[in-house]
Formats: structure tokens, C-alpha cells, sequence
């Protein structure tokens, strides 16, 4: 019994850190996925590419100067543009 009550403490703390540590993993995580969502996206509007374009510059000089919180919010609104014109609305 105290195994597993010593157990459940560790698997906490460490589901209670990962996101701490995991905040420069996902904005990478983001900006490889929109890189991987534009390559396979072919054509679409050149002002929309354009868009997403000055998107991921502002998210990778957030990236840079250590503003994760802001790189994670524009790289997850570019994510959310990119669904919406997967399926087809704008």
C-alpha cells in the first residue's frame, strides 16, 4: 500500500512539471506542424500564405527571445487558421 501511494506521488509531480519544461517543446512542436500544414497545403491565397508567413516570424522571434507564452499563442492561432481552411471554411 505505500508503494503505490509513494507511486501515485511521483507519477503527480511529474504530470504537475512536464508542462514547465514542455513550453519550449510545443512551440517548436507548433512551428513544425505549420511548416508540415503549408507544405502539404498547396495552393491557397498569397495573401493568406503571406499571413502565416510574418505569423511565423513573429512566433520564432518570440521563440528567440525566450517569450514562449507569446510564440505558443500565435503559432496555436495559426494552427486553428489552418483547420478552419482544411475543412474547407475561411
Amino acid at each position: 500500500m505505500k508503494r503505490t501511494a509513494i507511486s501515485g506521488l511521483f507519477i503527480a509531480a511529474a504530470l504537475l512539471a512536464s508542462p514547465v519544461f514542455a513550453a519550449d517543446d510545443l512551440c517548436a512542436d507548433n512551428l513544425k506542424k505549420i511548416n508540415d500544414a503549408m507544405a502539404m497545403a498547396g495552393a491557397t491565397s498569397e495573401g493568406f500564405d503571406d499571413a502565416i508567413k510574418k505569423n511565423v516570424e513573429e512566433a520564432k522571434n518570440a521563440q528567440a527571445s525566450g517569450d514562449d507564452k507569446s510564440c505558443i499563442a500565435i503559432t496555436s492561432k495559426v494552427l486553428e487558421r489552418l483547420a478552419k481552411i482544411e475543412k474547407g471554411g475561411q
